[in-house]
């Protein structure tokens, strides 16, 4: 089993931009959602130079031209699409740039959430199941592990919801092919704690 892709999602301090670069994240997610504790300011963002590091722009209810004007904007490689946007919605941003989240905890089961997995996997270069309801997002919650057990998912995905040092081992028993990484390494939101992300990437080198 080869080491996971990982997103730490919620950066809002060039500190903790600096601390995930230095331990070798691979993709750093900004939220755009005024409801959000973790909410960023375009000019922040932009302001983050991160090398070979994916910033990915997180979304709610957006219209497609103020995702597009914001990434480009703030140099965004990517946009993780909380909302209900539609297939039409992710065609507009582009399919390899767009990241698009379901919530394996609303649907009755994985037969019905691999139906919406299928109708969005042209127009989507990744997945990310999250734990929770829809448009929530650092919870803390944890996903319901049952339900991946009967998924066969083609397009690459990021498993969300509560990873942290805690859960970690756990959830590596389903190798994901990619983590993101929140609530479950903070202080408060919007705030990473140094030894909770630490100690994730020291169970990370262990793959």
């Amino acid at each position: 089993m080869s080491r996971p892709m990982v997103k730490v999602c919620g950066m809002t301090r060039m500190e903790d931009v600096k601390l995930c670069t230095e331990l070798g994240v691979d993709l750093l997610g900004f939220i755009f959602h005024p409801k959000s504790p973790r909410n960023v300011d375009p000019d922040f963002v932009a302001s983050v130079k991160t090398g070979k590091i994916t910033k990915v722009g997180v979304f709610v209810d957006q219209p497609h031209e103020e995702v597009l004007e914001i990434m480009d904007h703030c140099g965004l490689h990517a946009a993780q699409l909380h909302g209900k946007q539609d297939i039409h919605f992710c065609w507009r941003i582009g399919p390899d740039r767009v990241i698009r989240v379901f919530w394996p905890d609303t649907y009755p089961s994985a037969a019905a959430l691999s139906r919406d997995l299928d109708a969005f996997a042209e127009c989507s270069g990744h997945f990310l199941l999250d734990a929770g309801q829809a448009k929530q997002g650092g919870t803390g919650q944890t996903i319901n592990f049952d339900i991946l057990k009967d998924l066969n998912i083609q397009t690459p995905w990021f498993l969300a919801g509560g990873i942290g040092p805690h859960n970690i081992e756990e959830v590596l028993k389903f190798n994901p092919p990619g983590l993101d990484i929140n609530s479950g390494v903070e202080k408060e939101p919007g705030i990473k704690d140094e030894t909770k992300l630490r100690a994730v990437f020291d169970a990370l080198a262990k793959v």
